[in-house]
């Protein structure tokens, strides 16, 4: 696999090195001992699916707050999403700032978000299928969340979200 560091501290674009042949494509997804030697927290509490049945559904965007901070590393396995890492931590030189990827089938290309991140998708075709590995548990008491179009970040969407859940669509505005 080949760690990419993005211009956010932590985010990581990992590339695939598949190995095909005429039975199919094999690739390693997960490797403690690179993720390690790449300074990723490899210490996995909680995976979870997100099976979205809908292009333009959005997901997000969600963190959790000290002490429970989780990185999450997130693929999409079927379809195609468009995702958005946005850095909430205060003493970071990246604060309030945000990347964005297209992950897909095609591509295999895994993200990795740093504990203080917070994330969200936009699912770009019907049926997409979405894995993530995730340092920290579920904590609902540490849970927080940002809308999708708040004015303090002014994201860059490629589509207009079209399914959002009540519970994203009315977040606060971050400051």
């Amino acid at each position: 696999m080949k760690f990419n560091e993005q211009k956010l501290a932590g985010v990581y674009l990992i590339e695939p090195e598949p190995f095909s042949d005429d039975r199919g494509l094999f690739r390693r997804h997960f490797c403690q001992k690179e993720f390690s030697e790449n300074g990723i927290i490899s210490d996995i509490k909680q995976c979870n699916v997100s099976f979205n049945n809908a292009a333009y559904t959005l997901r997000g965007f969600h963190y959790q707050e000290s002490p429970y901070e989780e990185g999450k590393t997130l693929s999409c396995l079927k379809g195609s999403i468009f995702d958005i890492v946005v850095d909430l931590r205060i003493d970071s030189d990246t604060y309030m700032q945000w990347t964005s990827f297209e992950l897909n089938e095609k591509n295999n290309h895994s993200i990795h978000i740093a504990p203080g991140c917070a994330n969200a998708f936009l699912t770009l075709e019907d049926e997409c299928l979405i894995h993530y590995y995730c340092s920290q548990s579920y904590t609902p008491s540490a849970e927080k969340g940002i809308r999708y179009d708040d004015p303090s970040f002014n994201f860059k969407w490629p589509f207009k979200p079209e399914i959002i859940s009540d519970r994203d669509i009315n977040h606060l505005d971050y400051k």
